[in-house]
């Protein structure tokens, strides 16, 4: 019966080398594919043939509450230097109601681009969040 159903975005688990913290968006979860048109002179229809190009993934976004004492994610932003990186592969899973995964995006050669703290409102109430921009050379989806 539960397969007669969509699966719920909110129960999802991103082991990123870092931490074992809970994040509480992800997005980017994108690839696709440039069409490459080409007709040669002698063809005797009077269209473009379109044919698959190079791949592209969208920069994946991580974000997370701020806790105390916890750089990782500018440390992790501290490794990028000119030619030098530290790239790490990414799994993120969704998963089902008895948190096992469902399907799992894999990320290759990761790395961050942009770190960005949390806005602060004099007059809000809301939790300090945190946001982590990764480059990526891959992405691929597996359903169990």
């Amino acid at each position: 019966m539960a397969s007669n159903y969509p699966l719920p975005k909110f129960h999802f688990r991103v082991e990123w080398g870092g931490s074992n913290i809970g994040f509480t968006e992800v997005s980017g979860l994108d690839k696709s594919i440039e069409v490459i048109e080409y007709r040669h002179g002698a063809s005797p229809e009077y269209h473009k043939v379109k044919m698959p190009g190079m791949q592209k993934f969208s920069n994946i976004t991580l974000k997370r509450g701020t806790f105390a004492g916890d750089n990782e994610f500018f440390n992790w932003l501290k490794t990028v230097q000119l030619n030098t990186i530290e790239r790490r592969d990414l799994i993120i899973s969704l998963l089902n109601e008895n948190h096992e995964p469902v399907v799992n995006w894999k990320v290759k050669n990761a790395w961050p681009v942009k770190v960005q703290s949390t806005d602060l409102k004099a007059d809000g109430n809301e939790v300090a969040v945190e946001t982590l921009e990764l480059a990526h050379e891959g992405l691929e989806i597996e359903t169990t």
